[in-house]
């Protein structure tokens, strides 16, 4: 079982310490998201870091907890089912595009047949 699995997550002692000491939760909450980009592998993460700052701005920006929560939600989908998102991946059967990466020679391989 990964890791992250194995982590049980507390809904009622993190509601508590979010209504009894705000301040102490997003440092709790700040410290867990660090731990989670971590243990990610560390070709991924700066991607996570730019990822949680993004979040953050909309934490910020929004009137109130649920407005971010609609606004991260839409975000998500976004990445799903808009363009070059993760069903068009799948639909179109093809690996996500990324910025080439410098000069490559191209082999070509002949059948031996």
């Amino acid at each position: 079982m990964p890791e992250h699995a194995q982590h049980n997550f507390d809904f009622e002692s993190w509601s508590a310490l979010a209504s009894n000491d705000p301040e102490s939760f997003e440092a709790r909450r700040a410290r867990a998201i660090e731990d989670a980009i971590r243990r990610a592998a560390p070709r991924t993460q700066q991607r996570l870091r730019r990822l949680q700052w993004k979040l953050d701005q909309v934490r910020r920006a929004s009137a109130t907890p649920m407005a971010a929560c609609i606004r991260m939600n839409q975000m998500m989908w976004d990445r799903v089912t808009g363009p070059g998102g993760l069903l068009e991946t799948l639909v179109e059967g093809r690996a996500p595009t990324a910025a080439p990466r410098g000069n490559a020679q191209i082999l070509e391989f002949r059948s031996t047949r």
